[in-house]
């Protein structure tokens, strides 16, 4: 099995570097992608270019796709002949909706300032308290500079016309940015679907790969 792993905003390939490794472990093909996250000339037909330049000739594919990579993810099932769809904290795409449109259209913010006022912690958003809280400081250390995430995709339709019947959610129990209940409620709304619940935050594949590559592999099995 070959698992082609697109990351969130960002479009670091380097995202999946922990879980990559347990997956390559565990006897399987991993492919982290890089996408162009930082060119403002680039949108989500060039990331789902991106992700099939990398992959290369068709095989036994699982695409894996984290976030803002759920935009990206549908794109790419039919160019790939993709056996099944795993998405990791995602922003689930509708047919046509763009990136943009997706947070007024989820109540993403809302949701996520109520758990904070729930829970306790800034309602303002800011990377150390949503999305690096959880995440190893020697693991954050190793990351290398790169540019901002364009917000050049974020004004595009994600042209696909329906999910594949194969789709998996795995949602992090401890997601600040996208809280687990409200990941819930969407993947069951928008996919029909209950998440699969495993410990870390929205960069769950930093602070907790081995649990996510389980989860992956669990979710994949018999494939």
């Amino acid at each position: 099995m070959a698992y082609v792993l697109i990351p969130g905003a960002g479009g670091r390939a380097w995202y999946w570097h922990l879980v990559a490794a347990r997956l390559t472990a565990d006897g399987e093909e991993a492919i982290p992608v890089e996408l162009p996250a930082d060119d403002d000339t680039k949108g989500l037909s060039d990331y789902a270019q991106a992700v099939v330049d990398v992959v290369g000739p068709v095989r036994h594919v699982v695409i894996v796709a984290a976030s803002l990579g759920a935009f990206t993810a549908p794109l790419v099932v039919d160019a790939l002949r993709a056996v099944a769809v795993v998405l990791v904290n995602p922003m689930i795409p509708r047919p046509g909706e763009t990136p943009g449109a997706w947070w007024a259209n989820t109540g993403a913010v809302e949701a996520r300032t109520l758990n904070a006022s729930r829970l306790g912690y800034p309602a303002e958003f800011d990377p150390g308290s949503y999305l690096f809280h959880d995440v190893p400081p020697q693991v954050l250390a190793s990351v290398t500079p790169k540019g901002e995430q364009s917000q050049r995709p974020f004004r595009d339709p994600c042209a696909f016309s329906s999910w594949p019947e194969d789709v998996t959610v795995i949602a992090g129990r401890d997601d600040r940015f996208f809280p687990v209940e409200f990941q819930q409620q969407l993947a069951r709304e928008r996919l029909g679907l209950e998440p699969v619940i495993v410990p870390g935050g929205h960069l769950v594949a930093l602070s907790y790969p081995g649990e996510l590559a389980t989860a992956i592999l669990a979710a994949t099995q018999g494939l």
